[in-house]
């Protein structure tokens, strides 16, 4: 069976239970971002927990083998296609959370130490499947206006800060004293806060949300306008220079980064 009417039949499914607000395909298949090895990320928005034999039924039906029940990360089941590599993950959001999220980042300009925008990319790029009374529609239009300036300064200002502007503790800082102490895990640590906060900086200032985790450097490069000079360069040194010479490139890296931004 074709992958759209799997998706079609779970959606289907899945609106038949009254908790049910909305069936989403997202992820890097509607995101664009997809390769060989993606899995298809769907997204069950439900102000109830689905009882776990009515997902494995659905599971039987479709899948060779799966996993259900999943409490990692969010609430969610994966499954392997019969007679496929092909991968659905799924994830179950409750719907005032979500809401929440909006409000709170779009409307009311809260930021993270990186990825601040995550979920509403995650939003905007989601396919529908199913909604009820158009609950889904809404929440996407609730961030379909212009980026919010002060959202842009907010995330701008306190990543800045945690990379390298905080007296003390800036990611910088610690990674410095890593190197000093020859404490690769730590090195590495503060590099991946360090490329988070970097990451949020840039798609802020570009006014686009964050797309997550993976291929950061490949989207950046074919949305953002504006780019530190040797931006890809200059990360992949980081990752792959001599420890010796870390504390230089990332040096580079703030200086090329102030240049754009100030």
């Amino acid at each position: 069976m074709m992958i759209e009417n799997i998706l079609k039949e779970i959606a289907e499914a899945y609106s038949k239970l009254e908790c049910v607000y909305a069936v989403v395909l997202a992820g890097s298949r509607t995101a664009k971002q997809s390769d060989e090895l993606s899995d298809y990320d769907i997204y069950i928005y439900t102000d109830k927990e689905i009882p776990v034999d009515f997902r494995e039924n659905l599971a039987k039906k479709y899948a060779s083998d799966y996993e259900l029940d999943n409490r990692y990360f969010e609430t969610g089941d994966e499954w392997q296609l019969k007679d496929s590599n092909t991968c659905l993950d799924f994830m179950f959001r409750c719907p005032n959370w979500i809401k929440d999220c909006v409000e709170n980042v779009y409307n009311k300009h809260y930021v993270s130490n990186g990825y601040t925008t995550c979920f509403l990319h995650n939003i905007a790029t989601s396919k529908i499947l199913f909604e009820k009374d158009g609950w889904f529609s809404n929440l996407q239009n609730q961030i379909k206006g212009s980026y919010p300036q002060e959202l842009k300064n907010n995330i701008i200002k306190r990543n800045l800060m945690l990379l390298c502007d905080k007296k003390f503790a800036s990611y910088k800082e610690q990674i410095k004293w890593a190197i000093k102490r020859n404490d690769e895990v730590s090195i590495n640590h503060r590099i991946s806060a360090f490329l988070s906060s970097y990451f949020d900086i840039i798609f802020a200032l570009n006014e686009i949300f964050h797309p997550g985790e993976k291929r950061q450097i490949k989207y950046a490069k074919a949305h953002c306008k504006t780019l530190p000079k040797n931006f890809e360069e200059n990360i992949i040194s980081l990752l792959k220079t001599d420890n010796e010479n870390k504390t230089a490139v990332l040096n580079n890296i703030i200086d090329e980064l102030k240049k754009i931004l100030f």
